[in-house]
């Protein structure tokens, strides 16, 4: 799979890429209701520069929560921005609320 952000814009495009991926997915969901922009928008460039540093350790998938509902029941979000690391299609470790680089990089490591 290519490195950089996916972003699936149905339930099936999410599948594909988690079939299609061999290593863990950090899948984190987003929304587009007014308090969740803002801090979305945050973790978009958070989660960018943390897949270039960390290369092939896993893929990134910016999910949106309205256009992936089933990926977001099945994973248990309610709110967003929450973060989700996935691994074999299984939930490892999931964090809700915005993070900083420091805090996601901290969990990036406790969970990898």
């Amino acid at each position: 799979m290519a490195r950089g952000v996916h972003r699936p814009q149905e339930d099936q495009e999410f599948d594909f890429v988690l079939s299609m991926t061999t290593g863990p997915v950090l899948a984190y969901f987003c929304g587009t209701w007014p308090k969740a922009v803002e801090a979305c928008r945050a973790m978009d460039a958070v989660v960018a520069e943390l897949a270039r540093e960390y290369g092939t350790r896993f893929t990134a998938v910016r999910t949106d929560m309205t256009r992936c509902p089933g990926a977001t029941k099945r994973y248990g979000v309610t709110g967003a921005p929450t973060a989700v690391l996935i691994a074999e299609g299984e939930a490892v470790a999931s964090q809700a609320g915005p993070l900083s680089h420091e805090e996601f990089r901290a969990f990036l490591d406790a969970h990898l």
